[in-house]
């Protein structure tokens, strides 16, 4: 069980800070996507700051802070949550496929961090 955790903990920390690289750079397909589904371009700084936050507790978490973890996992999970609400809201749901993918990282993380502690 250990090795899942760290595992499935590790890339949901390399795609989330990878997302936030994205966000911050203002990638042609980020700024294609928080557009069709209504999020102002003036706003992805913030959440890149949101979802390299919630990295960062997830590598905490890794190296012993264990309510860092849990607290960036569960963060995730909201986020994401809220990111595919995002998604259903405004109908787009050719790609809602990727903000699912976070949702279940985050979420195996989250269920895996409570595991593990």
């Amino acid at each position: 069980m250990f090795t899942a955790y760290v595992l499935i903990t590790a890339i949901t920390i390399a795609a989330n800070a990878g997302i936030a690289v994205a966000d911050l750079s203002r990638a042609r397909f980020v700024l294609a996507n928080s557009a069709e589904v209504g999020v102002p371009e003036s706003s992805l700084p913030w959440l890149a700051v949101l979802k390299a936050s919630g990295a960062a507790g997830l590598l905490l978490g890794l190296l012993g802070v264990q309510f860092l973890g849990m607290a960036a996992a569960l963060g995730l999970t909201l986020f994401f949550i809220g990111a595919v609400a995002a998604h259903i809201r405004a109908r787009v749901y050719y790609n809602i496929a990727f903000p699912a993918a976070f949702l279940a990282l985050a979420t195996t993380s989250l269920a895996l961090t409570a595991a593990a502690q």
